[in-house]
């Protein structure tokens, strides 16, 4: 009996200490360690002021009052200036030393000028490398002129649980450097706000401010990024969602390189499984994405794929709901061969499927110019070019030539059926072109992601 009861003491010191040691009896050392990496944004608007002058009460025409009011209404539009700016608040974290920040898109989104703010109170100046506002991100540079900054880490968002502890850092309401904790609430969270992020949802309060901050878990990494909450009163009541980091790291790192998002593509268009469409079909559950319709010219018409087929699994993952196949499609590399499988006529099939890019649009033009790298001078075109970001031939970075029928921003892929792929061969082929006399030259070019064909003539020396 005396060696039962020592077991039992021993087990219960042992519980006991594992719950000690789960619950932490401060975040204060995280937190001293992770805040200097979190960032307060500043982004500015400038918007136009309503026009009194349209709005003032009208009168029966020889009124006093007429005139009264135009004269008031016209000295309060000349005391106003015509514009103002409108600045909002949110949060933001470093994720590289170099000044690389992420927040929200809807933080940043339509701001003429972004500033942000370190924990120092220090400013800068941010410039928008991308953003997807679908995926509610941005990304942002700043130059930090010699000052070490600290970064964040990374967490693997797929290895917390509910019950975890979470740790928020951000400026809800201007406040800046604001902490709150709380726990995982729940996981893969939809809450109407698009088909390719599955929140997580915390009970750390979240206020207006906190977008684009981290969530932190209790090792200090950012499983996820503050984006929303619900609430009737516009205040924290539990409900804070967070997309998380795994999801939003390919995102980011597309942002960084390219400016824009880069999705896999299936070219279908998909409804719920219903409950009348499982049973006419001969399905078990109500699981899976029918196919409604099929992109002409989409991977899944070449691959075989047919409307009425039921999208049951792609790559091992069961696909439950049909929302959960644009995420998972999305999710994967442009290129890559996904399996299918494909509930039809009765039995289960198996499609492989090389996926294509889904159309996006791009909301950051990219110029090699602005990130001061190398580039010609063309004088005989008079234009500038540099590397494109995929060395797919050369973008036009200046035109100085006002007959051209160039635009900033075009990648020139070939010189007279001749493909290009640096700055020194275009220079040289121009240059051998010229010397035979010829006035023009034939370019083909990729402009805002379509190929296009134009000349242009050579400028007199």
């Amino acid at each position: 009996m005396k060696v039962l009861l020592k077991y039992f003491i021993v087990v219960l010191v042992i519980s006991f200490t594992n719950i000690s040691n789960a619950i932490p009896n401060s975040f204060a050392d995280l937190v001293e360690k992770s805040s200097s990496a979190v960032v307060s944004i500043a982004s500015t608007t400038i918007v136009n002021n309503y026009n009194q002058q349209d709005q003032y009460p009208r009168f029966p025409e020889g009124s006093p009052f007429d005139e009264f009011f135009k004269e008031y209404f016209e000295r309060e539009n000349k005391r106003s200036p015509s514009q103002r700016p409108m600045v909002g608040l949110g949060s933001g974290f470093i994720i590289d030393k170099s000044g690389i920040i992420v927040t929200n898109n809807h933080v940043i989104e339509g701001a003429d000028e972004i500033t942000v703010i370190l924990s120092d109170q220090s400013e800068y100046i941010a410039k928008l490398l991308g953003r997807d506002p679908k995926a509610d991100l941005a990304v942002l540079q700043i130059n930090p002129e010699g000052k070490l900054l600290q970064s964040t880490k990374w967490g693997n968002s797929d290895k917390m649980r509910v019950g975890d502890w979470t740790i928020a850092i951000g400026n809800p309401l201007g406040l800046g450097g604001t902490v709150t904790a709380g726990i995982i609430s729940a996981i893969s969270r939809d809450i109407g706000s698009g088909p390719y992020v599955k929140f997580i949802q915390t009970d750390a309060s979240i206020n207006r401010g906190n977008s684009g901050g981290p969530l932190f878990n209790i090792q200090g990494e950012v499983i996820g990024i503050n984006t929303a909450i619900i609430s009737q009163t516009g205040g924290s009541i539990g409900l804070g969602f967070a997309i998380p980091s795994n999801s939003a790291k390919k995102i980011i790192q597309q942002l960084k390189d390219f400016g824009r998002t880069k999705r896999g593509w299936l070219g279908v268009q998909i409804q719920p499984v219903s409950k009348d469409f499982a049973e006419s079909l001969g399905l078990a559950d109500e699981k899976g994405a029918f196919v409604s319709n099929i992109d002409p010219k989409g991977p899944s018409k070449k691959a075989g794929i047919q409307a009425g087929d039921v999208i049951l699994k792609f790559n091992g993952v069961d696909i439950i709901k049909m929302t959960d196949l644009p995420r998972v499609v999305a999710e994967s590399d442009v290129g890559s061969i996904a399996t299918l499988k494909v509930w039809r006529k009765n039995k289960v099939i198996t499609i492989k499927v090389k996926l294509g890019e889904l159309p996006e649009d791009s909301f950051v033009q990219r110029k090699e110019t602005e990130l001061k790298v190398e580039e010609k001078k063309i004088e005989k075109l008079g234009i500038s070019i540099s590397k494109s970001a995929n060395d797919d031939g050369v973008l036009v970075t200046k035109i100085e030539n006002p007959d051209s029928n160039l635009m900033l921003g075009d990648i020139i892929t070939e010189i007279n059926r001749e493909n290009i792929s640096d700055l020194e061969g275009f220079s040289k082929l121009v240059n051998q072109i010229h010397k035979t006399g010829r006035s023009s030259l034939l370019l083909k070019i990729i402009r805002e992601e379509q190929s296009l064909w134009i000349t242009i003539k050579f400028i007199d020396n």
